[in-house]
């Protein structure tokens, strides 16, 4: 049982590295902060080479990816839902990411809502997060934080005009 994962830990297996963030979940303060921020060059990247449905359904491939990785690294790691696994950040990132409105400032906005909604957990992201097992609890809670986002990005949007 490792309470806090190390680099060679994260390097052990692809669910290790894959739940651990490509290894930004090792970061000493703010793992699932991190993880969100590597959504940004990784949706940017893969904006530029794929059509939205596919980006959609490769964001879709990679929570079905999560939920194993995420399975197996919380059974190794001993701890179900370990902070240092933030997958489950990168993926709700990625959604919000390609169904926001593609500029910075919206995309600025949305961080800090899915923020505020992955970690203060309004209902029922906190009944989802506790009652939901295994490898789909870590990953499902941060996808409705992730709706949760959107309906305000859309909500402000409409507000503003």
């Amino acid at each position: 049982m490792i309470w806090r994962p190390t680099l060679g830990f994260a390097f052990s297996h692809p669910a290790h590295f894959i739940a651990l963030g490509f290894g930004t979940g090792l970061a000493p303060a703010a793992p699932g902060t991190v993880g969100t921020l590597l959504a940004f060059p990784l949706f940017v990247l893969l904006d530029a080479w794929l059509p939205p449905l596919a980006l959609f359904g490769l964001v879709v491939v990679f929570f079905g990816v999560g939920i194993w990785a995420c399975e197996r690294t919380g059974r190794d790691l001993g701890i179900a839902d370990h902070g240092a696994m933030n997958w489950d950040e990168v993926v709700a990132m990625l959604l919000v990411l390609l169904l926001s409105p593609a500029d910075w400032a919206w995309w600025g906005f949305a961080f800090v809502a899915f923020r505020f909604f992955d970690v203060v957990k309004p209902p029922p992201i906190r009944h989802i997060d506790r009652s939901v097992k295994g490898g789909l609890g870590v990953m499902f809670d941060d996808i409705v934080a992730a709706f949760y986002t959107l309906l305000l990005v859309a909500l402000v949007k409409q507000i503003l005009g």
